[in-house]
């Protein structure tokens, strides 16, 4: 079982690296739509590959669309504060739109969607993962060292590396995993309240990502959707009780 589900749990420790830090700094900025809107114009961008070139240059098509989102963000997020949500919404919706109107007419349409939305990633590459590991910690790098930075520069770099994140995580795992992984583990933590929340982040993420690859292996279940329904479980979860209780997450 091991050997089986080792690709798969590199893939969840890579992704919780720097999702849980993004997941924090978007939920206290209050877009939570972000991750969605741009992981889903890097789909939008991975269909048009599909569709005109069958798969070809479908890296930087997908960065580029996602690196154009990611600056619309960061723009309508700086001008329009908290008034940007509605509009970074329907950026999702538009993308996930066209993705769809895309591959509609395509023989392996469907199967090609659901990639994009939750990847399989018990198959995945242990070279793509890696290769992963290498822009996140590139992108890492370079966050902390701009961290000083102030202003709209500092705004500039945020989404933009957040933008070729997600499009490295949505081509390795699909848009609806990257999502729960980015905001669910964030989320709980910012509930219980603790002191270190990037490391209750990434620590209940992994115990968390490694239930529901046991429960996939144990009842033949994909382990992109298994993954997505425990995390986004168990911050709805945590998040109900802590709201009926009266305490509102700590941001």
């Amino acid at each position: 079982m091991i050997e089986l589900l080792w690709p798969a749990f590199a893939v969840s420790l890579v992704l919780l690296g720097i999702h849980s830090f993004f997941g924090l700094e978007i939920i206290r900025r209050g877009i939570i739509f972000t991750d969605l809107a741009i992981g889903q114009w890097a789909a939008f961008g991975s269909a048009l590959c599909l569709l005109l070139w069958e798969g070809q240059h479908l890296y930087p098509v997908s960065l580029a669309f996602a690196l154009l989102g990611g600056g619309l963000i960061g723009l309508l997020s700086r001008k329009g504060g908290n008034q940007a949500e509605p509009l970074i919404g329907l950026m999702y919706a538009l993308g996930i739109a066209g993705v769809f109107l895309l591959l509609a007419k395509s023989p392996h349409g469907m199967e090609e969607i659901q990639n994009l939305m939750a990847y399989d990633i018990l198959f995945t590459p242990l070279a793509e993962v890696g290769k992963t590991a290498l822009i996140y910690a590139a992108l890492g790098t370079l966050l902390a060292l701009t961290r000083k930075i102030q202003g709209p520069l500092r705004e500039g770099i945020f989404f933009l590396s957040f933008a070729a994140t997600v499009t490295s995580s949505v081509k390795l795992a699909g848009v609806l995993v990257v999502f729960v992984l980015l905001i669910g583990p964030a989320l709980i933590a910012l509930y219980l309240r603790v002191k270190h929340t990037l490391w209750v982040a990434w620590g209940l993420g992994l115990l968390l990502n490694l239930g529901a690859l046991i429960a996939s292996y144990v009842w033949d279940l994909p382990t992109g959707y298994a993954v997505v329904a425990v995390q986004a479980g168990a911050a709805l979860l945590v998040g109900s009780v802590c709201t009926l209780l009266g305490r509102p997450f700590n941001a």
